[in-house]
Parts: C-alpha cells; sequence; structure tokens
C-alpha cells in the first residue's frame, strides 16, 4: 500500500488516485482478515485487488510526474525501503507461517524497474536493471515473485492506453499469484481469485478514469505507517478471538 505515496507534482491531488489507493488498503485488510482465525476464505476474492491496484498506484504516480526532481524520486524509495524493514517483524508475527518477505521490497523493485524504463537516463536504466535482477534472483523469497515485481511496469505501459490492453498487466497479476496452485485446486474460490487477478488492472483503470470528482481524505506519508500498524491490529484481534 504505502508504495503509493504521491510523488510531489504541485497542490492539486487527484481524487481517484486517492480513491484506489484507500481501496487497496481495504482490499488487503480484508484479505488478511483471513488470517485472525474465522472461516473467512472466501475474502481471499477480494484480496487479489490490493496488490494489482497498488503496483497501478505506483504506475499513475509516475505518469503524473515523469519529470519529477531526484530529491523526490528517491524520497520515495527511501520511504518505501524504510518500511519494508520496519514493517517484517509485524508482518512475520502475524504471517506464521511466511515464507516470503512482506510486499514492500517487491514495491520497491517495481518502482525501481518501472523508473527506469520511464526515465531512460543512464543511472534509472542501471538501477533498474540491478532491480530486474535481484527480483529474478530472489523470486522465491519476494511476495508475488518476480512478476510481482514487474507489474508496476506493465501497468505504467498500458496507464493511458485503450481500456482492452489492461489484459496484459492482468496476465502479469495472474503469473505473479500462483496460477497453477489456484488451477489444480479447482476450488470455486481459487478460480475466482484467477478472474480477479486479471481484471483487477482493468477495474482499478476505471476508478482511475471514471471517479476524478472523488474527494476521499488525501492519503499522504503518514499512509506508510498503516501497514505494519495493521498486522498489530489484526493480532490483537485475533488474541481476543482466541
Amino acid at each position: 500500500m504505502h508504495a503509493t505515496d504521491t510523488l510531489p507534482v504541485g497542490r492539486v491531488r487527484d481524487g481517484a488516485l486517492d480513491l484506489l489507493k484507500w481501496l487497496a488498503l481495504l482490499s488487503m485488510v480484508l484479505d488478511h482478515l483471513r488470517y485472525v482465525g474465522l472461516s473467512l476464505d472466501g475474502l481471499y476474492v477480494p484480496g487479489r485487488l490490493a496488490f494489482p491496484w497498488f503496483c497501478l498506484a505506483i504506475a499513475a504516480n509516475l505518469h503524473r510526474a515523469p519529470n519529477a526532481s531526484v530529491t523526490g524520486h528517491w524520497r520515495y524509495l527511501g520511504w518505501l525501503l524504510l518500511f519494508s524493514v520496519i514493517s517484517e517483524v509485524p508482518y512475520r508475527w502475524f504471517i506464521d507461517d511466511a515464507d516470503t518477505l512482506n510486499v514492500l521490497p517487491t514495491l520497491a523493485l517495481g518502482l525501481l524497474i518501472a523508473r527506469g524504463w520511464q526515465r531512460g537516463a543512464l543511472v534509472d536504466r542501471g538501477l533498474a536493471l540491478i532491480a530486474l535482477t535481484l527480483a529474478a534472483v530472489f523470486s522465491t523469497q519476494l511476495m508475488f515473485g518476480f512478476f510481482g515485481a514487474v507489474l508496476p511496469l506493465a501497468m505504467l505501459l498500458v496507464v493511458r492506453r485503450p481500456w482492452y490492453f489492461s489484459v496484459v498487466p492482468g496476465v502479469v497479476c495472474v503469473a505473479a499469484n500462483q496460477w497453477q496452485v489456484l488451477l489444480n485446486s479447482g476450488s470455486a474460490v481459487a478460480l475466482m481469485g484467477l478472474v480477479t487477478c486479471l481484471i483487477a488492472p482493468w477495474v482499478g483503470l476505471m476508478v482511475l478514469r471514471q471517479a476524478k470528482n472523488a474527494t476521499p481524505p488525501a492519503m499522504r506519508r503518514w499512509a506508510y505507517a498503516l501497514y505494519p500498524l495493521h498486522f498489530l491490529l489484526l493480532l490483537v484481534v485475533r488474541h481476543a478471538l482466541a
């Protein structure tokens, strides 16, 4: 979620983008409610919207500020990396059997990859290549793996294209969500989850394009703290229900 902090582009905020961020946050919380000890497996389906919508928010931020200052770019990445570290402990407390890092390192690599393609400068391209290599080498340690790290770039490529181009990031999103396991499961929840992954980019693009008059609360840098905090709050809920 927290990779969605808006790069400085002036005083005017995009209400549709803030709405997308809040919806992504809601989807993430719904997904993680499955771990509080109740029978809520069906929440896996709306939970599949969270990660692609965070990636789309990164792409939208980059698209809105293609010439953002170097300082703004590094500040954006710095907040991501800082809360990647801060969030790891509460993430491990809440997800007992976690076999990957929390989601923020994946988003940080995704930001570098998308930014490198967009900017084209030697330093940006070099960092993007390093990030792409890290994503490939440590794919099993990253939440959503290699394809999760390239999803922000896939989103950036289609952010202003006709809606049917959203099938490209949709396929990347499916690849990032262990599609073989879901397909082999054959359960209704698994199959609906696959469909949700496929259409999530299109739905997110529709929010960005159709909700221009939305006026949700602005999601600023304080929103990074919601990621580790929501793990701690849900951990309290789980202990209360035990």
